[in-house]
């Protein structure tokens, strides 16, 4: 079918008048583009020019002789991963103690947040949200700073429990194995308990304030309320979040693991950050390091994939 010259002029004018048209907006919102500017070139400088790094994966890398003269050995490297039984208990600490943060940590802000919902007093509520809250500003440096300082053999939980309880001796919280795990919870929820909340009292606050008079006068209590219109409120946040954490599964915090390691209880509280700075820094192992990082960061994107395509089977809103 021939077209017309006509018709060829007129699509190329409105090509052109499109084009003017986004020349024009990107103008008049230039400030605007200013703006994330900074950000957008973090990302790119920090974040995504660094992945071409990820070649040295495949290679015996060396820093003498570059990214092309080192040997090229492929899949090797990855091939370690689960043969080194090194790695294998390393991988298990890792999901051993994600497990335990998303059982434990990830609910805490949920419940919280549905406490203090349930609060009359505005004041006493802001009160709480603020005193949780406080954490979550101080470094990994500080919170571990401040849990040593209490649980060390002369500190004031064994004082306690010397003085007051009669306990003979001191117990190793720092040193035991057994209270590693506990212990890196327990920070966690300390420290991202108030952030937490906050993101989900936020949802509440959307929430019509009609539903719950039409649910009292049909003679429903706190608890019927809580289940049947707090609970879907907020549930789009907690799956998109959940599918957030599961991202993350693989990396349990380098700087809070690092710092409460010891030659005590590095057998069961080495994880695949540690690990990697270890091989990576320490050892000058780069390419094996990089092949485990690459790993941790596959799995995390699998993971995240499939829980927004599980969600949005189920009827959820994803992350995307």
């Amino acid at each position: 079918m021939s077209v017309s010259t006509g018709e060829l002029h007129s699509n190329g004018q409105l090509r052109a008048d499109k084009r003017k048209k986004i020349y024009a907006k990107l103008w008049r919102d230039r400030y605007l583009y200013l703006l994330i500017l900074p950000g957008v070139l973090f990302f790119l400088v920090y974040r995504y020019i660094p992945m071409l790094g990820i070649v040295i994966a495949f290679q015996n890398f060396s820093p003498f002789l570059g990214f092309r003269g080192s040997e090229w050995v492929g899949l090797q490297h990855f091939r370690t991963i689960f043969a080194d039984p090194e790695v294998v208990r390393v991988i298990w600490n890792t999901l051993y103690l994600s497990f335990l943060q998303i059982v434990f940590a990830f609910p805490a802000p949920i419940i919280l947040a549905l406490l203090l919902n349930e609060l009359r007093s505005e004041l006493y509520k802001r009160l709480i949200q603020t005193i949780v809250y406080m954490p979550h500003f101080l470094s990994w440096v500080i919170v571990v700073g401040i849990f040593v300082i209490f649980l060390r053999g002369d500190g004031l939980v064994n004082n306690f429990l010397q003085t007051v309880l009669g306990m003979e001796q001191s117990v190793g919280f720092l040193t035991n194995p057994d209270f590693f795990r506990p212990l890196i919870v327990l920070q966690v929820i300390w420290k991202e308990i108030g952030w937490g909340t906050i993101i989900f009292l936020a949802a509440l606050a959307g929430v019509n304030p009609e539903l719950y008079e039409a649910a009292t006068v049909d003679g429903a209590n706190r608890w019927r309320k809580m289940w049947h219109i707090t609970l879907p409120a907020i549930r789009t946040v907690i799956v998109i979040l959940f599918i957030l954490r599961l991202g993350s599964v693989l990396d349990s915090g380098f700087e809070q693991i690092f710092l409460m390691l010891n030659s005590f209880n590095r057998e069961i509280g080495e994880v695949l950050d540690t690990y990697v700075y270890y091989k990576g820094i320490q050892q000058t192992d780069y390419s094996f390091a990089t092949a485990v990082g690459l790993f941790k960061s596959i799995v995390g994107l699998v993971l995240i994939v499939g829980a927004n395509y599980l969600a949005k089977r189920f009827g959820q809103e994803g992350v995307y």
